[in-house]
């Protein structure tokens, strides 16, 4: 990703923020330009999600590449926010609490960094509602 984007992108990226359209209701994470269902009759505007929702299903990833090592054993889920939009995310719980159609949220937590002196990547993650 050029740096560009990068900064670009940063209010999605930080603030769960993607599109709906106004004429069917459906919402979309990442945003898009348009709506697959109304095509050019649809009117997308940005939506700002209010970051919870339940796991559709999930993985364990024991085996991870190199930046992601120190973290295994941990989760991986498909979370549909309660707005309908679906994303893939990291849940931060132990791999004997997670649960399909648990209820999570979403929280500002470190991704990764580049390299050990480079800048450091925060993003959403979630977490389990108690």
């Amino acid at each position: 990703m050029s740096v560009a984007r990068f900064w670009r992108k940063q209010p999605q990226r930080y603030n769960l923020i993607g599109t709906s359209c106004e004429t069917c209701g459906r919402a979309f994470f990442p945003p898009r330009s348009f709506c697959p269902e109304c095509r050019r009759d649809g009117k997308i505007v940005d939506h700002a999600f209010a970051g919870t929702g339940h796991v559709v299903t999930f993985t364990i990833i024991r085996t991870a590449s190199e930046a992601f090592e120190h973290l295994t054993p941990y989760v991986l889920a498909i979370v549909e926010l309660d707005e309908g939009a679906r994303l893939t995310s990291q849940i931060v719980c132990t791999i004997d609490e997670v649960s399909i159609g648990m209820r999570v949220k979403n929280v500002f937590r470190k991704l990764g960094s580049d390299g050990e002196s480079g800048p450091l990547y925060y993003g959403t993650k979630f977490i389990p509602v108690k």
